[in-house]
């Protein structure tokens, strides 16, 4: 193998190195955004939850059409 294909072949796994750890950190940050709109969603969830269990303790009727209808 000559010297020049050797070096070349070292520059390219360096370049797919970095790129791996580029990826790899963006990976990392969809990850952490995920578990973050997951929790934001649970929580939403539970709000509106709460919202209903409150309106039917009240008597309203989640669907009921106004009187004026």
């Amino acid at each position: 193998m000559s010297e020049e294909r050797l070096e070349n072949i070292e520059t390219k796994i360096a370049y797919q190195e970095i790129m791996i750890e580029e990826l790899n950190k963006t990976v990392y940050q969809q990850q952490k955004k995920l578990e973050q709109l997951q929790a934001t969603c649970k929580a939403l969830a539970g709000h509106i939850a709460s919202l209903a269990e409150s309106a039917s303790e009240a008597g309203l009727a989640m669907n009921e059409r106004p009187p004026h209808y």
